[in-house]
């Protein structure tokens, strides 16, 4: 198996300061058309360090730290509620804008797993002029019927037990129990833990991720998830791209998301939990690409 430093044997790693926000990015410069990736809650750019060099066979990927993870800024949180526009959750938002704004990219495609997966959702519905395709992979953030889709909660405090366990606490022990959580079928390899062990360990970073998790399990949480009504206003291109072994949202979200956004397929992974483009990059690799050149 190679290692994240081979994976990565291509790519550039860069940071952009626009005056907003600093940003760190991992990307593949081609002409291509641009396609952002970005992680989950806690993660990081290198999630999709498998993916990087085969993506760029059909685009200019750019995998990103979120603010307030990795090695980019940590702004304020916004205090403002769920129903206004500029909320903690849009920040995320705004800071891809701001990237692109800053780059010059008009109109981008995007995949988001988990948390990320909240925010490429938020382009779709929210920024269609500046959203080309959408890929959502094993996305978080949403409500469903729940006479169509069972709803895991219960999974959701382990999440948070381990996520703020391994804060507090930074060792290769409890970081490796937060990362099989996301992984449960194996994949979790020492050098992953390793990376996970120096970012979580910047002490701004630690102190972002404790206040991210605060917020994010804060008890009106389910207030900014996107429903059943926000799907159908997804109107660019979308790739429902899921495992069979999601620990916080089963096949079941994936086959209500694929009815409920018009212009959609779906793909289901095998053998995957919350990491499928890590867990089977190959596999994720060849969906995406023929997806992007649909």
């Amino acid at each position: 198996m190679n290692s994240i430093h081979v994976d990565l044997l291509g790519t550039e790693t860069r940071f952009y300061d626009t005056g907003k926000y600093r940003t760190r990015t991992i990307e593949v410069v081609n002409d291509k058309q641009p396609l952002f990736l970005l992680h989950g809650g806690g993660g990081h750019a290198e999630t999709y360090s498998r993916n990087m060099v085969a993506l760029s066979k059909s685009s200019h990927p750019y995998a990103i730290d979120f603010i307030w993870h990795g090695m980019s800024s940590r702004p304020d949180f916004s205090k403002a509620g769920p129903n206004d526009k500029d909320h903690w959750l849009s920040q995320f938002t705004d800071q891809l804008l701001n990237l692109m704004d800053h780059l010059g990219i008009e109109k981008a495609s995007v995949e988001g797993e988990s948390l990320g997966g909240w925010i490429a959702m938020d382009m779709a519905i929210n920024h269609p002029d500046r959203t080309e395709k959408v890929i959502l992979n094993t996305a978080w953030g949403m409500s469903f019927d729940p006479s169509k889709v069972h709803e895991g909660d219960h999974d959701l405090d382990a999440l948070r037990e381990t996520s703020v366990n391994a804060l507090m606490n930074p060792t290769p022990e409890l970081l490796r129990k937060r990362l099989e959580w996301l992984m449960p079928l194996g994949g979790v390899t020492d050098e992953l833990v390793q990376l996970r062990y120096a970012l979580w360990s910047i002490p701004e970073t630690r102190d972002a991720l404790l206040k991210y998790y605060d917020y994010l399990f804060a008890p009106n949480i389910a207030e900014f998830y996107f429903t059943e009504e926000d799907f159908p206003k997804i109107e660019c291109p979308a790739l429902v791209l899921w495992s069979d072994k999601n620990p916080i949202h089963g096949v079941d979200a994936a086959d209500r998301l694929a009815e409920l956004i018009p212009n959609s397929q779906k793909h289901i992974m095998e053998g995957c939990a919350h990491w499928p483009q890590w867990e089977r990059p190959e596999e994720h690799d060849e969906v995406v690409n023929a997806f992007l050149a649909s």
